[in-house]
Order: C-alpha cells, then structure tokens, then sequence
C-alpha cells in the first residue's frame, strides 16, 4: 500500500508566517488527489513538506504508515515532477531518465529496460539521444514524468507540471497524466492553481485558500455542493453568479426575490431548506452561467442590459448588469440561437434572464457558509 495521511501538519517561516495551517487529510492507496488553490494558498508548500523539501513546523506526515517527517527525501520512497522540469542540460534524455537509477547502481541491462519502457509509455522513444534544449516544452515535461516513472515509487508528486505549456499541450499533457495514472496504479499527489485540471484530474479534491484547507470531495461533490462562497466561485468557469437577495418561507415552500423577481426553490434543495428548519432571511444567492437562461418578461424574471458579449465558439459569455448594477455573467450555447438572435445581441439590449428553482445555491452573507451542509 502506499497511502498518505497528514495529521495537523504546520509550516510557519521566519516571523511567525503561517504558510499552512493545522492540514489534516488521508490518501489512499492507488488515489489520485489534487491540491487546488489561488497563488500563495499552500498548496506547494503542503507538497513540499511531503516530500521532504520544506521542514514541517508541526505535525505528522505518514506515507505508507511509517512517519517521515526526519526522513530525507530519496528515502520516502517518492518521485516528484516539478513545475521547470529541472533536467539536466548536459545529458541526453536516455542519460537525464537513467540518473537516479545510476545511483542506485543498478546494472546496465535493467536502467536500460526501465528507461526504454518509461520511453515508449511516454512516446518520446526518438528523442532519447537529444538533449533537452532541443526539445519542446511538452517533450521535456514527459522526459520529467519518464525520469519519475522508472524509480517505482510508492507515492507521485506533481507540481503545476503543465502550468509552463500553451492551452493546446496543457490539454494533450492532462489526457497523458490520466493514461499515465492508469498504467503505473500508483498514488498520485498533483498540484494546481488550474481548476479544470484539478476537475478532471482528481479522484478527490483539496481546495485551499490562505494555508486553509476549505473544501475536500469529489469533482461532483464541490461542484454541485459547495461548502462556502470561496469554493462556490473558486470551482467553475466563469464563476458562479452571487446575488444578495432575500429567502422568503411561505408554509413549505421557499422563494427568492432577486431584484424583484419571484422564482420558487423546487426539488431537493427546497426539501433541504425545510429540514433544516431555515426560516426567512436575507442570503446570498449563488447561480452559475450555465444555469441561467434568456427568457420574457414576467415575475420571474430579471430585467438586465448587455454590456459585453463575448463569442466563445460553442457559446456565448453575456455579461448584463442589473437595474442595481449588480453584475451577472451568462452562458448561452450558440445551438440555441439563430443568426439574427446572436445579430442582436449588443451592448445596450435589454434582456431578461431566469433560472430554474432547482440550480440555486445558497450563503450566509455573514459566514458565507452553504446553508444546506
């Protein structure tokens, strides 16, 4: 097995600067977990400490139920990806994947099997005579992952590996890592700022915000569940609208009012609200853009105004602010609309928008915790 469990793991630097704060979390075997979050929210500094490249200021950290918090890094029994590839520019990529088997001193005929099948599960066979300048930044990120493959390690580490590609490789290096993570079946550790990535990566995910952790689930689970306003607006593309509205109770059922509208909550989460005996109040309504739809006046629609219309290829990102100037973002598939209907979309059209009872979210203004957790 090769499971991974952190037990009120801290770092603090110099001038008591927490960088993570009391983290508590179990890997299992054979799991692929990432770490999601803004720039300076922990996420590296949580992986390097599992590594062995920072020093943990408190806490435990157990890979495979030994605790290695005094370990060195080479005796861990992981591999670690890095984010600049840190290849060696003197050597070939036969000679940079061969390294650490070297040290170990293991003989010819086995580094050479190792590297030529990490070589072919990577496809970059014809490139083993090159050096790494030679190559494009998606052949040295798999000479980076091929280098780690061939160590047989319990755990993988990886560290924003694509975030140095263009959108086109990111895409191509992100369907590779999950072929990758089917062939070797190992536990895989992988660190992101990207929440696409972490979305269709993940078996589960760690969503971080200032040395935090805030949410910990499936990809299904943040999505459809948010625990709080940050992971709300944090997981989606665009965000997630965020309307300050009231919730009124009328006997079992529940409304919203956003600016002036009038729209039942309908399905499971109306039932939630029950249960949890929430009576009347102010909220905050959370809607994502793919949720909201164009529709005609009425009560339950809000009137808004076209400020920017993006063309996305399959959609369209509508931009429309509110008669308060609350700012709202909607997604409209480009099937849905005939050419004159996308003709006359422009800045300045009026237009009403309504949404389902059954996609709201909804948030204490004050806590901004999810009313149905």
């Amino acid at each position: 097995m090769a499971s991974v469990v952190l037990k009120g793991v801290k770092k603090i630097y110099g001038g008591n600067v927490v960088a993570v704060h009391d983290f508590d979390l179990e890997i299992k075997d054979k799991e692929f977990v990432v770490f999601v979050g803004p720039s300076g929210c922990g996420k590296s500094t949580t992986l390097r400490m599992i590594a062995g490249l920072e020093d943990i200021s408190d806490g435990t950290v157990e890979i495979d139920g030994e605790v290695v918090n005094d370990l060195q890094p080479k005796d861990r029994n992981i591999a670690m990806v890095f984010q600049n590839y840190a290849l060696y520019p003197h050597m070939t990529v036969y000679d940079n994947i061969a390294f650490s088997l070297r040290l170990q001193k293991m003989p010819e005929d086995v580094i050479y099997d190792k590297v030529t099948n990490a070589a072919e599960i990577l496809g970059i066979t014809d490139y083993l005579t090159r050096k790494p300048r030679a190559l494009s930044g998606g052949q040295r990120q798999r000479v980076a992952i091929g280098r780690a493959m061939v160590r047989d390690s319990k755990v993988f580490l990886m560290d924003e590996p694509l975030s140095n590609l263009d959108a086109k490789l990111r895409n191509q290096m992100r369907a590779e890592i999950i072929l990758l993570r089917q062939k070797l079946n190992t536990t895989f550790i992988y660190v992101t700022h990207d929440q696409t990535e972490a979305m269709t990566l993940g078996d589960r995910i760690v969503i971080m915000k200032d040395g935090y952790i805030k949410q910990v689930g499936t990809p299904t689970e943040v999505f459809e569940m948010p625990d709080n306003l940050f992971v709300a607006e944090f997981i989606g593309a665009p965000k997630m609208n965020i309307m300050k509205t009231g919730l009124v109770r009328e006997g079992d059922k529940y409304y919203v009012t956003p600016f002036g509208a009038r729209i039942e909550v309908t399905g499971e989460k109306g039932a939630r609200l029950a249960e949890k005996g929430v009576g009347s109040r102010e909220i905050l309504l959370g809607v994502r853009p793919e949720h909201i739809v164009l529709g005609k006046e009425g009560e339950n629609s809000i009137p808004c105004v076209l400020e920017v219309n993006e063309m996305m290829g399959s959609e369209l990102h509508l931009h429309v602010y509110t008669e308060d100037g609350t700012r709202l973002i909607v997604r409209v598939p480009t099937v849905d609309l005939d050419e004159g209907d996308r003709r006359d979309l422009v800045q300045g059209k009026k237009l009403f928008i309504t949404f389902a009872g059954k996609v709201m979210h909804f948030f204490d203004p004050v806590s901004e915790e999810n009313l149905l957790v």
